[in-house]
């Protein structure tokens, strides 16, 4: 059980090595704006901090549906984009 618990530490351990905002509107952005207007930096930081293996998303666009923030409240999401184009330079794009 030794190489599990490894895992878990390096993936929670994970860093982003630089950031740039978005410019253009993508399926990518609206998620990580859903993900920043709840608290988190990305999937990847929501995954860390609630410990979850799956994101709950919409099947017919893929967006995130629901995030739970770290006060525990619930931020539920429509299937369409919510991201608006005035919005789209705020969302910040981590690279690993």
């Amino acid at each position: 059980k030794m190489p599990e618990v490894s895992e878990v530490v390096t993936k929670a351990d994970i860093k982003p090595k630089s950031m740039h905002r978005a410019k253009t509107w993508s399926d990518d952005v609206e998620n990580l704006y859903r993900f920043q207007q709840a608290g988190y930096r990305d999937e990847v930081e929501y995954k860390q901090v609630k410990q979850v293996d799956e994101v709950e998303c919409w099947p017919e666009t893929g967006f995130v549906k629901k995030l739970q923030r770290r006060d525990n409240t619930f931020y539920y999401y429509n299937r369409q984009r919510e991201c608006e184009d005035k919005d789209v330079r705020k969302v910040k794009v981590y690279v690993y």
